[in-house]
């Protein structure tokens, strides 16, 4: 008997932790959470990444902050949803919120991931302490007030999925960063990756809504996907940043000076910041 005891308190001390699963429409969220602390930080990836995308983040931010990274649905280790929309990716955020047992979060979200943390403040508003947009989609609606028409979408499977990869390198993603990168973008199925960018694309999600929480926007020092007059035109108090040289993957480029950012923005905006939405 003792010596079953003692290997079972061996397995279990051997055996994996932080590592979770929500689940949203009977799909499966894979989550980690690592760290402690008075204020938590949500990472949400981009379009067909997963977690990994901020293995540079977690371990810094970690000391001071309990860190809670998840696969999207459809992504990494999390399961295929019914459909692909950013409601349905907020509300996987929500899912794991809620089994994280976090009153309140700082959620970044890099590229597809702005839209998607975009979607969740404005459906969760109580649970948002403020944003980090990170090199992130700005999208506005059309000027007339109309429902604005989306874009033709491109072919996104296959080979055609990695030339759009390729074309977010820049002169500091390393040819390690850049293996990295592409096994990972190419790991989801064309099913994911498709049904992630009509998602991204479709203007019926898109809303010129403003948000008066506090914001953080880092974009890449070559390339930037938004400029600081688009954001602030739906983040109208965010602090716009560049990293110099950087491309889109600005947090895997230049961890460092990206994590000081990331963290002096946490450690203003603190855990009981209101975070209000403003009348349209």
């Amino acid at each position: 008997m003792r010596l079953a005891t003692a290997a079972l308190a061996l397995g279990l001390m051997l055996a994996p932790t932080g590592a979770k699963a929500a689940t949203v429409d009977g799909a499966n969220v894979h989550w980690t959470s690592q760290g402690s602390g008075p204020q938590t930080v949500i990472l949400v990836h981009g379009w067909t990444c997963d977690e990994s995308s901020w293995q540079g983040q977690v371990p810094v931010l970690a000391k001071a902050f309990r860190v809670i990274t998840l696969d999207l649905p459809g992504h990494g280790k999390s399961g295929m949803p019914k459909a692909f929309t950013m409601e349905m990716f907020s509300r996987a955020i929500e899912a794991v919120r809620a089994e994280a047992k976090v009153e309140k979060a700082v959620l970044a979200g890099h590229s597809m991931g702005t839209p998607v943390i975009r979607k969740y403040a404005l459906m969760y508003p109580d649970r948002v302490a403020g944003l980090v947009l990170v090199d992130g989609l700005v999208q506005l609606g059309s000027p007339g007030g109309g429902s604005p028409a989306g874009p033709a979408l491109p072919n996104v499977n296959g080979a055609a999925r990695a030339g759009i990869v390729r074309s977010m390198f820049g002169p500091l993603t390393t040819p390690a960063l850049q293996e990295h990168i592409l096994k990972m973008m190419l790991a989801p199925s064309d099913a994911a990756a498709a049904g992630a960018f009509a998602a991204t694309w479709d203007p019926s999600q898109w809303s010129d809504q403003k948000l008066t929480i506090p914001v953080l926007a880092v974009y890449a020092g070559t390339r930037a996907v938004a400029t600081e007059a688009a954001v602030k035109a739906l983040y109208p108090k965010a602090e716009y940043l560049t990293i110099p040289e950087t491309a889109h993957f600005l947090m895997m480029e230049k961890p460092a000076e990206f994590n000081r950012m990331i963290s002096a923005f946490v450690d203003r905006v603190g855990s009981s910041a209101a975070g209000k939405i403003a009348p349209k």
